[in-house]
């Protein structure tokens, strides 16, 4: 694998750990800036808010900028919104940073996704795109545990200093390992529109959101489900936290070579595979071997999802996929404001802590009978077109094979 898929997955370690680790801070957070915690939660929607308008949004100004240009812009604003949330002297200015750091995330990703899979060879594809989201697997593990305990010690700005130095050290790493990418002639805006509106792209998207909120309608909660669900004690919610991160880092490597075979089975086989462990949960939590088992799996098929996901929008996008695949992303946020809401309102309604895990099953069978229904209705004059540099040509079924190319499709 190139040099420079290291460079994103550095990017994307940072990106993760930003996202997640407020969760763990927001006691602290609270406490110092004198309000309540469910008060202190906003944050956590603010960013979620910079990703689902910042995808469409600075994908959109940068259709016309090279990139690898565009890949240092959008950690450039990373940074800076990270370094604002360190030095915000209030509650509300923090929530300006949290909004601002969460700007860029979609549009990062949706063009990092593009350049990994124009820095391998065809049948690669995925692979490559898997490798960047192991940065983000991977920040569950170690960054978020450690950024939270740093935060606990030395203070939640420490943290979020912490993170805009892991911003800087990604912009030295782009800057030296990623290629010149040019922009293709024919990319522009109105041509990523066009490609938004495909009805496959739309019907992924809406898979993204129903299928992913399965796995954070429990996700959300397994802090306390730790506790008072799986009966540990408060020092094992870490621990627990790193294990689900583990289960996603192995999902990831699955996914890769999975859904370079074979596209649509490993989407559909993930997503029943989730309603299966989602289903299960709460008949196991409270044994505690296999509590650590499902919270495993739970993390294993559930990012499982998000490769055949992601290639299955830039590859139905054609020769426009940046948009698309940037709006997975504002999709999969969607998923977690929408699965942790839903959840929430289990748990509310007096249906026990481990309720959410049938509402996220649920979820996920919603999921898969959208991702079923776009293969269904997958049928197209010519099944064995593909696309590259912009023009169609012929290959394998689509299904059998991830139809991307070195064009960034």
């Amino acid at each position: 694998m190139p040099l420079a898929l290291l460079a994103l997955a550095v990017s994307a370690f940072g990106i993760g750990t930003t996202e997640f680790v407020m969760m763990g801070l927001l006691p602290n957070v609270a406490d110092d800036l004198h309000t309540s915690v469910p008060t202190a939660g906003y944050l956590v929607s603010a960013y979620a808010i910079g990703v689902v308008l910042g995808a469409p949004l600075l994908t959109g100004l940068g259709s016309r900028v090279p990139r690898k240009k565009m890949l240092l812009l959008l950690m450039a604003v990373f940074t800076v919104g990270n370094l604002a949330s360190a030095l915000a002297p209030d509650f509300g200015w923090l929530i300006a940073g949290r909004l601002l750091a969460g700007l860029p995330h979609g549009a990062f990703f949706g063009v990092g996704a593009v350049v990994a899979a124009r820095l391998v060879t065809e049948g690669r594809q995925a692979r490559a795109v898997a490798t960047m989201f192991l940065g983000l697997t991977v920040a569950n593990i170690v960054g978020v545990p450690a950024a939270t305990l740093l935060g606990q010690h030395l203070g939640w700005r420490a943290t979020f200093l912490v993170v805009a130095a892991i911003g800087l050290a990604a912009m030295a790493a782009l800057a030296r390992l990623v290629p010149h990418i040019p922009v293709e002639a024919h990319q522009d805006v109105r041509r990523e529109l066009r490609a938004l509106g495909n009805r496959q792209v739309v019907l992924g998207l809406l898979t993204a959101v129903f299928g992913f909120a399965g796995v954070f309608a429990v996700y959300s909660y397994l802090s306390a489900m730790t506790t008072k669900a799986m009966g540990f004690g408060e020092s094992s919610v870490t621990p627990v936290l790193a294990l689900f991160g583990i289960g996603m880092t192995l999902g990831a490597l699955a996914a890769g070579p999975l859904t370079d075979r074979a596209l649509r089975p490993t989407l559909y086989g993930s997503l029943g595979a989730l309603a299966v462990v989602l289903a299960v949960f709460p008949f196991v939590v409270h044994v505690t071997w296999a509590a650590l088992v499902i919270v495993v799996l739970l993390g294993a098929v559930g990012f499982m999802t998000t490769t055949p996901l992601q290639m299955l929008v830039m590859n139905k996008a054609k020769d426009a996929p940046t948009l698309a695949s940037a709006s997975n992303h504002s999709a999969f946020n969607l998923a977690n404001a929408g699965g942790a809401w839903l959840g929430g309102v289990a748990i509310a309604a007096g249906w026990g802590w481990t309720s959410p895990a049938f509402v996220g099953a649920v979820l996920a069978v919603a999921g898969l009978a959208i991702a079923m229904t776009a293969g269904y209705l997958d049928r197209t004059p010519n099944p064995n077109s593909r696309v590259v540099a912009g023009g169609p040509t012929t290959t394998r079924a689509p299904d059998r094979k991830t139809t991307s190319s070195r064009s960034g499709v």
